[in-house]
């Protein structure tokens, strides 16, 4: 078995992905380069195939993160470092990151440099998201959103089925590690300019942000979200119940049914809290079991 794979997921990336894998091949010729190709309609998989990769295909479109673990259980080495295959990240930053492994981290996120991302609303995103899981961990995180990294396989494949299958699987898989008490660490790195058009539009995934940052409190520790939530609604019943006996001298019934929502939240929390718990310790005490069948090298 080679002790590292290299898994790129690519879609409609020819033109460059053969250049990316043969870089790749270059500098580490040991290693396993594995090109989930997610249903192109161009020559990704054949340009892949011919520069030296090993290409599993999905027989229709399925999304980045789906590719990232239809790699991981295909993935024959011991570490696994996850890249972009449209010539954003430097093969040479590999070594940086395998370096961390080999120092004991399970999870080693290379962090852009602000300046790398796309464009500034992208960039504003990142940095509102970055901070907002730096609070919910208490960790600083420089770079949440970051698909260059690298992990040790078994211990990525306890969070195989936790992760989705759209474009927010690094902000899922780092807040899983971090949840589970995994030691992570972040290496600096400089993107370079991408080959091609992005397959992510502000506008389009404006909304998947917002639904991201709620699944981070969620994902983490939901009381952090919903105690300070019930603490608000409490104070603000409170607040009216002392306003309304001042003018009438009676209860409030208004202020009643903020007590009531604020018990309500808080124990939702509580609720959200032990399942989120008992969640991970399912994950860590079960390895996944998910293992391709055969050689058969197309995903079914």
């Amino acid at each position: 078995m080679c002790e590292l794979s290299v898994v790129l997921p690519a879609y409609h990336e020819a033109g460059i992905v053969g250049e990316v894998v043969g870089r790749i091949r270059k500098r580490f010729p040991e290693a396993e380069i594995l090109v989930v190709d997610d249903s192109s309609s161009d020559a990704t998989a054949t340009e892949a195939e011919n520069a030296g990769a090993r290409v599993v295909r999905h027989l229709y479109n399925m999304g980045n993160g789906a590719a990232i673990k239809t790699g991981a259980r295909h993935a024959k080495g011991e570490t696994l470092v996850f890249m972009d295959a449209d010539g954003q990240h430097d093969e040479q930053d590999i070594e940086k990151l395998l370096e961390k492994i080999d120092a004991g981290y399970e999870l080693v996120v290379g962090s852009r440099a602000g300046d790398t991302h796309a464009n500034i609303g992208r960039s504003l995103g990142n940095q509102l998201l970055n901070k907002f899981a730096s609070l919910m961990t208490g960790r600083t995180i420089p770079d949440l959103t970051s698909g260059f990294r690298a992990v040790k396989r078994d211990t990525f494949r306890q969070f195989i089925h936790l992760l989705p299958n759209g474009f927010s699987y690094p902000t899922t898989s780092t807040m899983a590690y971090y949840r589970s008490g995994y030691p992570v660490v972040f290496v600096p790195i400089k993107a370079l300019p991408r080959k091609g058009k992005s397959k992510i539009s502000f506008a389009r995934d404006g909304i998947r942000f917002m639904v991201v940052i709620m699944k981070v409190t969620t994902l983490f520790s939901p009381m952090r979200l919903f105690f300070p939530a019930s603490l608000m609604v409490l104070f603000l019943g409170f607040g009216r119940y002392l306003y309304f006996y001042w003018l009438t001298g009676s209860f409030s019934s208004m202020a009643g049914v903020m007590f009531i929502t604020a018990m309500l939240v808080f124990l939702i929390g509580l609720v959200s809290e032990q399942i989120t718990a008992l969640h991970y310790g399912i994950s860590r005490s079960k390895m996944s079991s998910h293992e391709p069948v055969g050689n058969q090298e197309t995903l079914r």
